[in-house]
Parts: C-alpha cells; structure tokens; sequence
C-alpha cells in the first residue's frame, strides 16, 4: 500500500469514526483507535495521540452545531469541564507508564461497559425538583422538542462532577473523549434529557482532549503525517454525523452506541488478551 493509498484508508475510517461519535456524543475515539491499532498496526500509543488530536476536531465541528440548534447546555459543560479536565492530566500521565497491552485490555473493557450498561431514561419532570446547588449554580435549561421547549435542571450536581474525573482520566489514558462515561453521568447521575448530554458532551469533549494531547504532544506521540488525515476526516464525518442528530429518533442513537461499542470491545480485549498488540 502507497503512501497516498494509505493516507486515503486512514481519512475514510476517520471519516466514518467522526459521523459515529457526533450522533452518540461518544467522540470518534472509540471507532479511530481499534481502526489504527487492529487495522493498521499502529503503535496504540501513536493511535491514541492521533485520536485526541481529531477529538478536538470532533467537538469543535459538532459543537458548533449543537449550540445553535439549542441543544448544548454551556454552564453545566464547563463547570464539568474542571473536572474531567484535571482527570485527563493524570490518564495521559499514566498512559505513557504502562504497556501498549495494557491500555488496549483497559479500552475494551471500557467499551464493554458502556455497550452493557441500560439504555438510559428519558427525565420528563427533571424541572420540577432542582436542588440548592441547581438553582445556585443556575444549571437548568429547555430543550427542543417536537411540540415546543421542555424545560430541564440538573440534579445530583456532586455526583455527576465526581464521575466527570473519572472520565476525564479515561480521555487521558484512552484518548477516547470519554464521551460514554459523560452521557451516561449527565442522564443517569444528573439526569439531563439525552440529547442534552449527548450534545453537551461533544462540547465538553475538545476541552478534555486538549489537555490530554498535551502530555502526548510532549513524549513524541503525536505524528503529524498520521494526525493530519485523521483530523480532517473525523472532522467532515462529526459536521456531517451533528446533521443528522436534530432528525434521528433517540431510540436508534442508543442502538447505534452499542452496536458499535460490543464490535470494538470485543476486538480490543481479544487482541489484547492474544498479544496481537
């Protein structure tokens, strides 16, 4: 395979890494890394340099997206944005400690958990119970919907903030935004409308990536001949994938978020486990 041939496949796969995590607010991460690690043979360090490099690409193309239409609650990302940003500094630490296997073993697992964990719930009375915090911090808000605005408050404001660490250090360790850990805290912990999390997390995603990218940028594990097609690719796939999101029912986005997450997570963990990485 040419260099030219090559430089297509990886922008193709970006592509499609890129639409996937815009309408699950998943961040292409998680379809980019097996892609570079199983289907290339991409050092998984390399490969997760790359990908926070197009997570960033990700959440400014979505996000742009998701805050015009409405759906993207800015005070309640960046308040969460403290705390998975201070998580990704230590899981990009960690990542360049331990072993390629390691990394990959943990991310399949991840992956696997998100996949299994239940649907989350839609919260059609969240507005009626904001707690002190909420009213505080003034973390509520409407969202779009067929028939009109439905407003929506953030509850469990401590919880969802404490499970945003955790997420920010998987960012780091994994280079995968996170973007499966921060829906699941927003609708389950703090019980926010689907689309608010899923948009809300593309938004908050670039922030933690940025700082993650940072480590790996400082030991060499960012390449600019890989990052350069990787970006650009999940960047047309995550303003095409923020199309589609106003339309989709949600019921389908959950179905593609786990579809795609078993496929990765059985992989990564068998690759893993056989020493293929």
């Amino acid at each position: 395979m040419t260099t030219l041939e090559l430089t297509a496949v990886v922008a193709s796969g970006s592509f499609v890494a890129g639409a996937l995590g815009a309408l699950t607010g998943l961040g292409g991460g998680v379809v980019l890394v097996p892609l570079l690690v199983l289907g290339l043979g991409v050092d998984v360090r390399y490969a997760v340099g790359a990908s926070l490099v197009s997570v960033i690409a990700t959440s400014s193309g979505a996000a742009a997206a998701y805050v015009r239409e409405g759906y993207t609650n800015m005070r309640i990302g960046m308040l969460l944005e403290i705390a998975t940003t201070t998580g990704a500094l230590a899981g990009a630490s960690l990542a360049t400690r331990v072993s390629g296997a390691v990394v990959a073993g943990i991310f399949g697992v991840v992956l696997l958990w998100s996949a299994l964990v239940p649907a989350p719930h839609l919260h059609p009375d969240a507005a009626a119970r904001p707690g002190r915090l909420t009213k505080w911090l003034r973390l509520t808000g409407t969202v779009p919907e067929l028939d009109g605005e439905r407003p929506y408050a953030a509850e469990n404001v401590p919880a969802g903030f404490a499970l945003m660490s955790l997420a920010g250090v998987l960012s780091g360790l994994l280079g995968i935004g996170s973007g499966a850990v921060k829906v699941l805290a927003m609708d389950r912990a703090m019980k926010l409308p689907f689309k608010v999390s899923t948009t809300t997390s593309n938004f908050m995603i670039g922030v933690t990536a940025a700082a993650s990218a940072g480590v790996y940028l400082s030991r060499g594990y960012v390449d600019p001949v890989l990052a350069a097609p990787v970006t650009l690719g999940v960047l047309a796939g995550s303003l095409l994938g923020a199309r589609f999101l106003v339309r989709a029912p949600t019921h389908a986005l959950r179905w593609v978020f786990r579809v795609v997450l078993l496929a990765l997570a059985a992989e990564m963990i068998r690759s893993a486990w056989t020493g293929r990485i």
